[in-house]
């Protein structure tokens, strides 16, 4: 039952985005009420499967490797499975109410988000180097035909800028799967991660380790590396954003995790996970300060997004050369980080959306008075904050607790300040727009009151990642040791 659980949500995706090809956008939007409803379904029978029978391992079409197509299911890849169908259904849902129908270039969305959502599925599932490749560029063309979506100059250039560095990016990680193919014979993640571990510091893997991560990263928008994602959020429609912040740049983190943890230890340095720390810090209070400053809404989430990248790359120091336990609490606290991220920042987009349906603009300074008007959003918007500030019983303050018993134990104080910091910061951009929010300006009563199922979707994504604090036992249960072979 797994198997065809796990085909499933690789082939009907891809089906249904055949299919909206077809179609136009109100066709397309009436087809993916089903294709969501039945992703959901699938998504959530195979997490109950896994949370009874554990890890699965498939070869497609029973060809192992290095022949066949290998994929493999555990705990953390099914709890982003399911995160992903949460997420994509939430954007998919708002963007059908949200985007305009009439215009031509609307059409394209629904192909684009069943390519995308096929890709993602592809990266959980996936468990070799160029199948994860495959996945990373289906995902990173599908999002570059999101953001151009408007069709106006300033789309087109964002998503231009988005396809250089997606393509960067894969001819860096290209070259390090040659180097990998050449060094071992095998693309396996489990074979390359056993033969690696039987042959400590090749110079030859180490530096194919260095170029994967350098290109994951610039996929991922790490400092500095960050140059082309604030434009592409800035002008891409909210749904659009959304799926960007909280789906996308994971991909491209989840797959150098799994390679830090399976080839860090006999491939990896102290110097190379000091690097990566060091970078997701100045992420963290480089964005952040950023995202203090920026004149429109939209902005101030992008940077957001920035900054809470930063905090999963503190992983790479919080697992090299330390204790079981050590290690187990870091990956604990990147996984419950990835998720609380994930729900909250779609759900501040999604209501930033909103604020700008009703206001017109997208300048925070355009934002006064919109508090009496448009309540319902806005506490949305301060929702998904208090797990970015970190605040019980958000997930982010479950994510961001972990991560500081994780660097205590090992010795590395520095990381804790980083995590107080950049908890402040974020409080400072939050309440920023509710101080704009909240001010009151004359001729300010015209503002657009956007339909309350609008409303109500990024309030469940909010409420969600408030949550997920209380129930982090139960997912941290149902991840069980991350990256390990499914049986």
């Amino acid at each position: 039952m797994m198997a065809w659980l796990m085909a499933g949500l690789l082939f009907t995706p891809l089906a249904w985005a055949a299919l909206s090809l077809l179609a136009d956008f109100r066709a397309g939007w009436r087809l993916a009420w089903f294709g969501m409803a039945l992703q959901a379904t699938v998504a959530v029978l195979l997490w109950l499967a896994i949370a009874q029978e554990g890890g699965f391992y498939y070869p497609l079409g029973g060809w192992s490797a290095p022949l066949g197509i290998e994929l493999r299911v555990d705990g953390l890849a099914v709890t982003f499975i399911l995160m992903t169908a949460t997420v994509a259904t939430a954007c998919g849902l708002h963007a059908g109410f949200y985007l305009d129908p009439d215009k031509p270039w609307q059409r394209y969305f629904w192909p684009l988000f069943w390519f995308l959502w096929a890709g993602l599925n592809g990266v959980w599932l996936g468990a070799d180097l160029f199948n994860l490749y495959v996945g990373l560029e289906l995902i990173s063309l599908s999002a570059v035909g999101l953001v151009a979506l408007g069709g106006a100059a300033d789309a087109l250039r964002a998503s231009l800028r988005y396809l250089l560095a997606a393509l960067v990016g894969s001819l860096f990680y290209l070259l390090g799967v040659a180097l990998v193919y050449g060094q071992f014979g095998t693309l396996s993640l489990g074979g390359v991660a056993q033969l690696a571990g039987e042959h400590t510091g090749l110079p030859g893997a180490g530096l194919a380790l260095a170029l994967m991560l350098a290109g994951l990263a610039l996929k991922t928008a790490l400092f500095p590396l960050h140059g082309w994602l604030p434009p592409a959020h800035g002008i891409a429609p909210s749904p659009v954003s959304a799926l960007l912040s909280a789906l996308v740049l994971k991909a491209s983190f989840y797959i150098a995790a799994r390679l830090w943890l399976e080839l860090g230890e006999p491939q990896g340095s102290y110097g190379v996970a000091q690097l990566m720390g060091g970078l997701g810090a100045l992420a963290v209070l480089w964005g952040s300060w950023l995202a203090c400053l920026q004149p429109r809404l939209k902005q101030v989430v992008a940077y957001s997004s920035v900054a809470q990248i930063g905090y999963l790359f503190l992983l790479f120091p919080l697992t090299w050369q330390v204790s079981e336990q050590v290690s187990q609490q870091a990956q604990q606290g990147m996984t419950l980080q990835v998720i609380s991220h994930a729900l909250a920042k779609a759900a501040m987009f999604l209501a930033a959306g909103n604020l700008i349906l009703s206001t017109g603009s997208s300048r925070v300074a355009d934002l006064a008075g919109v508090g009496r008007f448009l309540p319902f959003s806005l506490f949305s918007f301060g929702l998904a904050g208090v797990s970015l500030m970190s605040l019980p019983p958000s997930g982010g303050f479950a994510a961001k607790w972990l991560l500081l018993q994780a660097s205590l134990a090992s010795g590395q104080w520095w990381w804790a300040l980083v995590l107080v910091a950049g908890g402040l910061l974020s409080a400072a951009y939050v309440f920023r727009i509710y101080r704009a929010s909240f001010q009151e300006a004359s001729g300010q009563d015209d503002f657009h009151h956007p339909p309350r199922r609008l409303e109500a979707i990024p309030m469940a994504l909010a409420l969600l990642s408030l949550g997920l604090g209380l129930a982090g036992d139960q997912v941290l249960s149902v991840m069980g040791l991350p990256f390990e072979e499914g049986s």
